[in-house]
């Protein structure tokens, strides 16, 4: 069965000041999005559902996903802050969705087979995309769940403009992820390499810069679906009142691989990793792309390339 791709782009936007989605790198007016699509088009993906919100639906139907009906099947699903479990509601002061695990729960209908998910503003690379696209199109290994990531080194993901979110991880021998925690205070180090996170307690906690992080790139199968629908309602009843609170996807899975739930293949690509997190980055990402076009690994104009 030939994976989908499911493209998480419901975001606010609100450290970028605006639907970064849709701000172009390209010389040909290309996205960030762009790019991943014509990755995950050459190997061999042929079918997407881009996760949005309803309010900017008329905008990325138009911008966006009308480009890419002609050579990939496309469809849609919406994360809404009003899209919960039966009996519970949306507390006082909520005002953006439940983060990156109500995302892909919000694609539960539209997806038929093992899937690749991804953030619509990350630049993940043309290997990573072949990669996960081989491990699905495997069959399943074992009676748990068979997830699979996409890993990328820390230094390599952080901003020279603020702070990020990242997801560290920790892989066994046998390269499997034992565990994944997130951090959402990562920046660089200023007195050096590495980055580091302020504390609790206002103390700065210092990293090499060499661990591996997930950056939301996954290798699902849709049986997945109803268990991220049934931790979402244990995440409500004990968050559900907390306003900010997020049901980060790397934390489902870190909790299913404790419980021995699931077992996560850990894919290792030589490719960069770089996206548009604030407005100040997408100058380097411009640049970072025109030097992959001078070598060759992709063409000046994506929507004039017809070897796809």
């Amino acid at each position: 069965m030939t994976p989908e791709l499911v493209v998480m782009a419901a975001g606010m936007g609100s450290r970028f000041g605006g639907l970064k989605q849709l701000e172009p790198v390209g010389p040909d007016g290309e996205t960030v999005m762009d790019y991943a699509l014509y990755d995950a088009r050459r190997a061999g993906v042929k079918r997407v559902v881009f996760v949005i919100r309803k309010d900017i639906e008329a905008a990325f139907r138009a911008q966006v996903g009308q480009r890419y009906e002609r050579w990939m099947e496309v469809a849609y699903a919406f994360q809404e802050m009003e899209d919960l479990p039966e009996g519970c509601g949306v507390p006082e002061g909520r005002a953006k969705p439940w983060g990156t695990g109500h995302a892909v729960l919000a694609a539960r209908d539209a997806v038929k087979a093992p899937f690749l998910v991804i953030n619509a503003d990350d630049f993940y690379g043309a290997e990573a995309f072949h990669s996960l696209v081989r491990w699905l199109s495997q069959p399943a290994d074992g009676e748990a769940c068979d997830f699979a990531m996409v890993a990328f080194r820390l230094e390599n993901t952080l901003s020279e403009n603020g702070s990020v979110a990242r997801g560290l991880c920790e892989v066994t021998s046998g390269g499997r992820l034992s565990r994944v925690v997130e951090h959402v205070g990562l920046r660089r180090n200023p007195g050096g390499a590495g980055a580091v996170e302020e504390g609790p307690d206002g103390a700065l906690v210092h990293f090499s810069g060499q661990e591996p992080v997930s950056m939301n790139f996954w290798g699902f199968r849709p049986a997945f679906f109803p268990e991220l629908g049934r931790r979402f309602r244990t995440f409500l009843e004990a968050w559900g009142e907390h306003p900010k609170a997020e049901y980060f996807l790397p934390s489902v899975v870190d909790q299913m691989i404790q419980e021995g739930q699931a077992q996560v293949t850990v894919l290792n690509t030589p490719d960069p990793w770089f996206g548009v997190t604030y407005k100040e980055d997408k100058a380097l990402v411009q640049q970072r792309i025109q030097a992959l076009i001078d070598a060759g690994a992709y063409p000046a104009s994506l929507w004039n390339d017809h070897d796809r």
